[in-house]
């Protein structure tokens, strides 16, 4: 399928509308202003992709570092491979969401059978590497601001689980696609395999079918339109965030039924997560990647439960200041037990 067909056939779904000025083979959202560079402005930015500015490189192509408008703009650039699905599916998605927790993307450039998404700069990288030493800044995140990072990308998830035009189902979360900014503000990023839902999450409209978006997006099923795809993988984030390191959730419930999970942690956090916190935590983790994908919650509810597990934390943080109030926050091994 050409990119101008899919552009065409992806009309109905997004109300997408011709731009006057832009190229013949592009359809835009008028609504949007997505920018259309030319390759010219790409080398510009990236001297010419200069290999000193590449931020990372994955299965999609390269990031580079780069600059616009006459140096005062900083932005990732990926120079796409292979993959012209990917970098419709990139497009379509991410020039249709608005929201403090997806990453934006400023424009693309389509010319001499080079294919390249232009984003916003986020300078810390992704959670991954922070939490593995790999990122700008190497220190520890404290215990409070990864449930922050949590909170912000659990309500970006349901964001698009709940409030964009349709159901967008994100189909890639890892620590490797929530990237950080300069505050450590968590953005969904890499939208390369997403899918469209339904109008509603209500069982009245989960059926098999496809939502008119070409080929590409092909049919949904039964599964896939609950979105728990989804929260299942953001529960393996969760145990990430918490032992430091990628947990298998069935090496993660053989440690709670054995009561070794908090042994387990990250060893920085060790004395700085209050029990209750800790608790609250691990359950919804763990409730997240159950088996059954009915016994999931929604991401929702995730969120709601993050943002309880981090008042406890203040609390808990606050009560110990005032007994002693000199010292730092530390919680004895002996208070926790397995949820």
């Amino acid at each position: 399928m050409s990119l101008s067909h899919f552009f065409q056939v992806s009309k109905k779904a997004f109300g997408f509308v011709s731009r006057r000025g832009s190229q013949p083979n592009f359809t835009l959202p008028e609504e949007l202003c997505i920018r259309q560079f030319s390759l010219a402005e790409i080398k510009a930015a990236t001297a010419n992709f200069d290999e000193g500015l590449i931020l990372g490189i994955s299965n999609f192509g390269s990031v580079y570092k780069g600059v616009i408008d006459n140096g005062t703009f900083t932005v990732a650039i990926r120079r796409m491979k292979f993959s012209l699905s990917a970098f419709r599916t990139e497009v379509v998605f991410l020039s249709q969401l608005n929201h403090l927790n997806v990453e934006s993307l400023i424009g693309f450039c389509n010319e001499k059978g080079e294919t390249i998404l232009v984003y916003e700069y986020l300078s810390n990288g992704s959670l991954s590497d922070c939490l593995h030493g790999n990122g700008i800044s190497c220190n520890p995140i404290p215990w409070e601001k990864r449930l922050q990072i949590c909170i912000g990308a659990a309500r970006g998830l349901h964001y698009l689980h709940t409030g964009a035009k349709y159901i967008v189902l994100h189909r890639n979360v890892t620590s490797n696609t929530i990237l950080l900014d300069h505050e450590l503000v968590p953005k969904l990023s890499g939208f390369f395999l997403s899918r469209l839902g339904p109008h509603s999450m209500s069982k009245a409209s989960i059926k098999k079918e496809s939502l008119d978006v070409g080929a590409t997006f092909g049919y949904l099923d039964l599964e896939n339109l609950s979105g728990k795809n989804d929260v299942y993988a953001f529960g393996v984030v969760l145990l990430e965030v918490i032992c430091g390191k990628i947990s298998l959730p069935a090496c993660a419930n053989w440690c709670i039924e054995n009561g070794t999970f908090y042994h387990n942690i990250d060893p920085y956090l060790k004395g700085r997560i209050a029990p209750e916190c800790f608790n609250k935590y691990v359950e919804i983790a763990m409730s997240c990647v159950s088996y059954s994908a009915e016994e999931r919650p929604s991401m929702g509810e995730v969120e709601a439960t993050l943002q309880d597990a981090l008042e406890l934390q203040k609390k808990a943080d606050s009560e110990m200041k005032s007994i002693i109030p000199h010292s730092g926050v530390m919680y004895e091994d002996e208070l926790f037990c397995a949820p």
